[in-house]
């Protein structure tokens, strides 16, 4: 008879040391799911392609590249300045050797074929301004800024960092006589006609409505 009822006991506490295990199991399960749904998730990372970004302007990562984009939307890195930059061996508005009178080695050939070409066909053209430091452009900005303010600047001048002219691949030309140098009124010249022809054929194409800037692509 003590023998059953030991039995009896011991499987009695089986059962509640089961039913123990059980609803602790679900205990813990439960409460796992109510801490991981609560707890507060990490702020996701930026990507690359927003750190690259100020505001809308998106900064480019090859500048060195000859198809670089550079405008409004699209900046040069800060402070950049390319590489292999030499004299355009062609003439230009003024005599002094200043960074104006430079270009990318790809494109001061190519400008100088052009040039060539031009005066085979009895165009005579002049270089006006090539390339335009970070610095520069900063400066010619300012004074741009403080003359008509800012608004009014933006209208007819790149903010640095966004001019073509500082990738060292563009370049301001106008006729031979001189007239209407980075000037709108040198697009009804026959040069700006010519030009407007041939110009592409040595990878120049204009910048500018009075088609006297050029970019080399």
């Amino acid at each position: 008879m003590y023998t059953v009822l030991i039995m009896d006991v011991l499987k009695l506490d089986k059962l509640l040391i089961r039913d123990c295990i059980i609803i602790f199991a679900v205990l813990l399960t439960s409460f796992t799911d109510i801490f991981r749904d609560t707890k507060i998730k990490p702020e996701s990372t930026p990507s690359v392609h927003a750190k690259q970004n100020n505001g809308s302007i998106h900064v480019d990562t090859n500048p060195e590249s000859i198809s670089v984009l550079v405008n409004n939307l699209h900046k040069l890195p800060e402070n950049y300045s390319p590489s292999e930059l030499i004299y355009a061996d062609i003439p230009f508005v003024f005599q002094e050797k200043t960074e104006k009178q430079k270009m990318r080695k790809e494109a001061a050939e190519a400008i100088n074929q052009l040039f060539t070409e031009a005066r085979t066909q009895g165009i005579y053209l002049l270089g006006v301004s090539g390339y335009r430091s970070h610095s520069t452009q900063t400066v010619l900005f300012s004074n741009y800024v403080s003359k008509d303010g800012y608004d009014k600047a933006r209208t007819y001048s790149a903010l640095p960092g966004t001019s073509e002219h500082e990738t060292g691949l563009a370049i301001d030309v106008t006729g031979g006589d001189g007239r209407c140098p980075a000037e709108d009124c040198f697009g009804e010249t026959k040069e700006a006609i010519w030009l407007e022809e041939h110009a592409a054929e040595y990878g120049f194409y204009s910048i500018s409505k009075g088609q006297r800037s050029y970019y080399w692509l």
